[in-house]
């Protein structure tokens, strides 16, 4: 494959995220485009800054959504060990688990995009955390945090809500 000159790339990486519904990494980008992941990781800033709604996610790329189901912010506080379970429990009511934020007593509100909607998602961003040795966003705050979920129906959120209560997950 011939390389692409920057405008030909970032048009082309537009119309990729334009037309799936599946997050594409920036591994995947760069193969498509014969550049350097972080040729693509400057294509995706460029972008953004002429608005594009692109967001970055565990699993690559996306374009950011309108959605129509409801959302919720709710507080959480646990430790490392316990994120998986917290995930998987939201996950299972059919709440997705769009971002997680921190107040940090410097820089502000910190927001990490998740978009985790199913085991398989908590999984792969579990696997990606241990295998990374990366930090969590929560342990700037000592596992304090909020994610903006989303479900269908409130009911799904109420129940969620309830049964991260009865975990001592749930901070009111």
């Amino acid at each position: 494959m011939k390389k692409m000159l920057g405008e030909d790339r970032r048009e082309a990486i537009l119309d990729w995220l334009k037309h799936t519904s599946e997050p594409i990494s920036g591994g995947e980008l760069a193969k498509r485009t014969d550049v350097s992941r972080q040729v693509i990781v400057q294509d995706i800033s460029l972008l953004r800054a002429m608005e594009q709604p692109i967001i970055s996610t565990p699993q690559g790329y996306m374009m950011a959504k309108e959605s129509k189901r409801i959302q919720r912010i709710i507080a959480c506080n646990h430790t490392k060990e316990e994120a998986e379970t917290e995930l998987n429990m939201l996950v299972d009511y059919g709440v997705s688990v769009i971002d997680v934020i921190v107040d940090h007593p410097i820089y502000g509100e910190l927001t990490g995009n998740l978009h985790l909607n199913s085991r398989f998602d908590v999984e792969k961003f579990i696997y990606k955390l241990k295998n990374t040795d990366a930090l969590m966003l929560s342990g700037l705050t000592n596992g304090l945090h909020l994610h903006t979920v989303e479900a269908d129906t409130e009911e799904q959120i109420d129940k969620a809500i309830e049964i991260l209560a009865e975990m001592g997950i749930l901070v009111r």
